[in-house]
């Protein structure tokens, strides 16, 4: 026994004497101590995990060439090569964060963007139809957001002191001309889509990205839904007309196809509510869509969609330039939009997206000028009333088609490249009231390439590097825009951005075809923004300088028509702008503010200097709150909108000066409108229902305050009319169902 006590004694010691003491510290990129990284040496039991000043230590008997290995959840795993013989060794573990979704900064300047995708989501489908001054309207829920102008007598988006034709609106990658709903003078019409089409918007109002072109001012993305989650039918009826639908999913839930349809007639609401247009063809609308989806055997989806409608209406107005006669307006329009696009994960992290759409549309337009007995009358003296009797043909084909390759590079780095084709094909026919016809067509081939990378230094730094070069067959032109952003996250829930790029944009069709050999138009755009985000509030606060160059200025050619003359038009545009949400503070609440200021200028078409244009007020702001009451089953909606009065002019040529000059100018009053809406949810605490209702009640202008969007002038200059809403408020009442899916908890969340 003594001589076995001794035998183990000696091995103990020399156990002890083998051991290899092995300590450090480990420290983030930024030298910053990590406590619980686990390090241990690599295919051992050997081991010890960093105490919460980061160090670690342990003992080895391992010999020879090993390797040291720190891992930490959200760190990139640690390794390095040593060498263990007779010293103890100190080693340094360093541990680079992992660039992932859940903590890197977003690169959001310049854009406000909802999706399934993207960390805060700012205006999701259910937004839209619940904020009352939108009247379910994609575009119009937009104009409470910063950036956009409250202009009620013309479509489209007016956003940092541009026009309409400025901003550009896409569907699943592809341009989408024509958006809006053709429709009578002086009356902005609303988008043709349905907002719950899509499952995710980014509305960017300046700097966005270079897969997109032709804006000089803003691009607005919509992404339309994938496969539904399960088969379900709607129906709505309202006071302005019926409509309904399908959604079907196969029972391997691998494809699913649909169909809607609607009809629009305007007669019970104007029997009600008067217009200030004598409407003697009430506006009806036909229109229908489809839809047919499937997924790819490797995981890829397809996507075509198909939309068809027609409008019929026709109204009369006081004409400016006589006590009794009136303006006959009548229009036709045939619109029809075609939409497939292909996502597809490939190889080695490639992805591919296809897209392609077509769109055609055609306008018949006649005015008349009338007696007070609405009999038609010619009268050649002055001479510009003839040119009140007159018809007009337009038609219009445009096809567009793109494929854009993605590389995911390490952690959320990525770089994408593709081209595009635009074609387009533009007819129209004009006829005098002495039968003259003038007949154009424009064609126009426009080709680009791009490319961009999205690049993660770290999880609080990242940039978006991109080009876009195109060429116009009409301009005989090359242009080529660089855009970058930038991104740095200055806490858990704030980054601070920066966004700066060069735009180009061809001529308006309506000055074309131009007297000259015109360039592109240009804008660039500087952007700083600093962005609160939590999930439940968000503050966005930006600043802004967009520089106009080469912008058109027009002439009149032979024909005494407004044309494009040469690019010798400029301006600027700049502003500060303001956003808050909160869905934390008052609880079932949910409000945002918003605020612009616009400081703006140009000089291009007819205008005689730089001059802020009629189009834009320095001052807009907007609330929007809304309050689920559940005990009720009611949401109360309720939005003002304010803007500080717009310029308006009136311009003519002075044959002395032989110049265009200022003969009348002035300021509209202050622009101001409170609308309201309840809806109601019977179906709310129905157990097992696989039905949805929702009676809606909205109430436009509530208090009838008076606006004025701008001037029109007769032709003499001596008399001018202010140009208002066509009635001073209106009213919705309507009933929508939808069966197979209870949506009941999507309306509560939104307020939750």
């Amino acid at each position: 026994m003594k001589k076995l006590f001794t035998l183990l004694l000696t091995l103990n010691f020399l156990s002890a004497q083998s051991q290899i003491k092995i300590s450090g510290k480990a420290v983030d990129n930024k030298n910053k101590a990590l406590a619980g990284v686990s390090v241990v040496l690599k295919n051992t039991y050997d081991g010890a995990t960093t105490d919460s000043s980061g160090s670690f230590s342990f003992t080895t008997t391992e010999k020879g060439e090993q390797i040291i290995e720190g891992s930490s959840s959200g760190y990139r795993t640690f390794e390095q090569k040593v060498t263990i013989n007779s010293t103890d060794i100190t080693i340094p573990v360093l541990l680079k964060e992992l660039i992932t979704d859940l903590k890197a900064v977003v690169i959001s300047a310049g854009s406000f963007e909802a999706s399934d995708k993207k960390k805060g989501a700012v205006l999701t489908d259910i937004d839209i139809v619940t904020t009352p001054s939108a009247n379910g309207d994609v575009t119009s829920a937009f104009k409470s957001l910063p950036g956009a102008q409250q202009v009620g007598e013309s479509e489209g988006l007016f956003v940092r002191g541009g026009t309409a034709t400025e901003s550009k609106i896409f569907i699943d990658g592809t341009q989408v001309n024509n958006f809006f709903y053709s429709g009578t003078p002086g009356i902005a019409q609303r988008g043709r889509f349905n907002p719950f089409l899509f499952k995710g918007t980014v509305f960017s109002t300046g700097g966005y990205s270079a897969l997109y072109g032709q804006a000089l001012s803003s691009a607005l993305i919509l992404e339309s839904k994938d496969l539904p989650e399960k088969s379900e039918a709607d129906f709505g009826a309202s006071v302005v007309g019926v409509g309904g639908g399908i959604q079907h999913l196969a029972k391997n839930k691998k494809s699913s196809w649909g169909f809607s349809a609607n009809y629009t007639n305007l007669v019970l609401a104007f029997n009600v509510i008067k217009q200030r247009q004598d409407y003697f063809k009430i506006p009806v609308i036909l229109d229908g869509d489809a839809n047919f989806r499937f997924k790819t055997k490797k995981g890829g989806i397809i996507k075509l969609y198909s939309y068809i409608s027609k409008t019929d209406v026709g109204s009369r107005t006081g004409d400016i330039d006589s006590v009794s006669m009136k303006d006959a307006f009548t229009l036709q329009n045939l619109n029809q939009y075609h939409n497939i696009s292909y996502k597809q994960n490939l190889k080695n992290r490639w992805k591919i997206n296809v897209g392609a759409s077509f769109s055609n549309n055609k306008d018949d337009i006649e005015n008349e000028l009338q007696n007070a007995a609405n009999v038609k009358q010619t009268i050649t003296t002055p001479a510009f009333y003839a040119f009140k009797n007159f018809s007009l043909s337009t038609k219009g084909n445009f096809f567009q088609n793109r494929i854009v390759l993605d590389k995911k590079l390490s952690g959320l780095s990525a770089v994408r490249f593709g081209t595009e084709v635009s074609v387009s094909n533009e007819k129209s026919a004009y006829t005098l009231y002495d039968g003259t016809k003038f007949n154009e067509t424009i064609k126009e081939t426009m080709v680009a390439g791009f490319g961009e990378s999205d690049i993660y230094i770290t999880n609080s730094l990242a940039a978006k590097l991109g080009v876009r070069a195109e060429h116009s067959q009409l301009l005989d032109k090359w242009n080529i825009a660089p855009r970058a952003s930038l991104a740095y996250q200055l806490g858990k829930y704030s980054s601070a951005g920066f966004a700066y790029g060069i735009f180009y944009q061809n001529p308006e069709r309506k000055y074309l075809p131009a007297s000259t050999l015109l360039n592109f138009s240009k804008a660039a755009h500087y952007i700083l923004q600093y962005q609160l985000l939590t999930g439940v509030q968000t503050l966005r606060m930006e600043m802004f300088y967009k520089k106009y160059d080469d912008l058109y200025k027009t002439g009149y050619n032979s024909n005494g028509r407004e044309v494009a003359a040469n690019n010798n038009g400029n301006g600027f545009a700049k502003g500060f702008e303001v956003f808050w949400r909160d869905k934390k503070t008052i609880k079932t609440v949910d409000y945002w503010i918003s605020y612009s200021y616009l400081d703006t200028k140009r000089d291009f078409i007819n205008f005689p200097s730089s001059i802020q244009p009629s189009f834009a007020a320095k001052h807009t702001a907007a609330f929007v709150f809304k309050k689920f009451v559940l005990p009720w089953k009611t949401q109360f909606n309720l939005s003002y909108n304010f803007a500080t009065g717009r310029p308006y002019y009136r311009i003519a040529y002075d044959g002395t000066q032989n110049k265009n000059v200022f003969t009348d100018m002035g300021t509209t009053i202050n622009y101001n409108s409170c609308s309201f809406s309840v809806n109601y949810l019977p179906t709310i605490g129905k157990k097992d229902t696989k039905n949805f209702a929702v009676w809606v009640l909205g109430i436009n202008n509530v208090f009838g305050q008076k606006q004025v969007y701008t001037y029109n002038y007769s032709s003499d200059g001596n008399r001018k009319e202010a140009v208002t809403p066509p009635s001073k408020r209106f009213v919705f009442i309507g009933c929508f169902l939808s069966f197979g899916t209870d949506r009941t908890q999507d309306a509560i969340n939104n307020n939750l």
